[in-house]
C-alpha cells in the first residue's frame, strides 16, 4: 500500500516551467501601460501568491505600496490576462520525468491533484494540454476559495476525491507551498528544480527536499 493515497501538486515551478510565458505577459502588460519591464529573475521572485499580487509586485516592486493606483493595477491586470490567455503555452514546458512520475503514482493507486494560485483558466488550459488524463482534480484561484497558503483548496480536492486529507501529501517549490501544507496539517515535499533554491526553502521551513522528479515516487509510494 502506498504511503499516501493522494498527491497534491503545485503547478508553476513544480510540474511546469511557466516562467518565460509569465515574464513575457507581465512585460507586455507593463509596456502597454508605459511602465519599465522586469527581468525574468524579478518575475521569478514575484510569482506564487496569485496574479493580482504578481501584478502589484511587477508594477511597484513590493507587496503593499503606500499609495497604489488601483486603476493602473486593474489595467495592467487586464492586459496581462488578455495576453496570457493567448500565450500561456508559447514557451511553457513540463519538467523532465513529471509525466512518468504521475503515471507511476496512478499505477500504484495514488490519486493526483493540482492546486495552484494561478488563475483557474490557466490551470485548466495547461493541465489539459500537458497532462491529459493524469490528474483526478485540478483547480486554480477562483472566487469563494481562499488562495494558498490557506488550505481551503487542498481540503476541496480531498473532498472531491473522497480522500482523507490526513492521507495526502503536498508537493511544491515555494515557501507558500510549505505554509499551505502546514496549514492543512499534511507533509510537504519541497522540490528544487523550480523557482526557489534548496537554501531558500530550508530557511522557510522545508523539512523534505527533493532534488529530482523520480525521487518523488519513492517518497510517496
Amino acid at each position: 500500500m502506498a504511503r499516501y493515497t493522494l498527491a497534491i501538486f503545485d503547478l508553476d515551478g513544480t510540474i511546469l516551467d511557466t516562467l518565460d510565458d509569465l515574464a513575457d505577459s507581465v512585460n507586455i502588460a507593463l509596456c502597454t501601460n508605459n511602465l519599465p519591464a522586469r527581468t525574468k529573475d524579478e518575475v521569478r521572485g514575484f510569482v506564487g501568491n496569485g496574479i493580482r499580487l504578481l501584478i502589484t509586485r511587477s508594477v511597484y516592486g513590493c507587496d503593499e505600496p503606500s499609495a497604489p493606483d488601483t486603476t493602473l493595477l486593474n489595467r495592467v491586470h487586464a492586459d496581462f490576462t488578455a495576453h496570457y490567455k493567448q500565450h500561456c503555452k508559447d514557451k511553457t514546458k513540463p519538467y523532465p520525468q513529471i509525466a512518468d512520475v504521475l503515471q507511476a503514482l496512478r499505477a500504484a493507486g495514488v490519486k493526483t491533484a493540482v492546486i495552484s494560485n494561478k488563475a483557474d483558466y490557466g490551470v485548466q488550459l495547461l493541465v489539459a494540454e500537458y497532462f491529459p488524463g493524469l490528474f483526478d482534480f485540478a483547480a486554480g484561484e477562483r472566487e469563494g476559495i481562499r488562495r494558498k497558503p490557506a488550505p481551503d483548496a487542498l481540503f476541496e480536492a480531498a473532498r472531491a476525491l473522497n480522500t482523507d486529507i490526513r492521507c495526502a501529501v503536498y508537493i511544491g517549490d515555494s515557501e507558500v507551498d510549505i505554509q499551505t501544507a502546514q496549514n492543512a496539517g499534511i507533509p510537504c515535499l519541497s522540490v528544487i528544480w523550480g523557482f526557489k533554491t534548496a537554501a531558500f526553502l530550508r530557511a522557510h521551513g522545508a523539512t523534505q527536499i527533493v532534488s529530482e522528479p523520480r525521487a518523488l515516487v519513492e517518497q510517496i509510494i
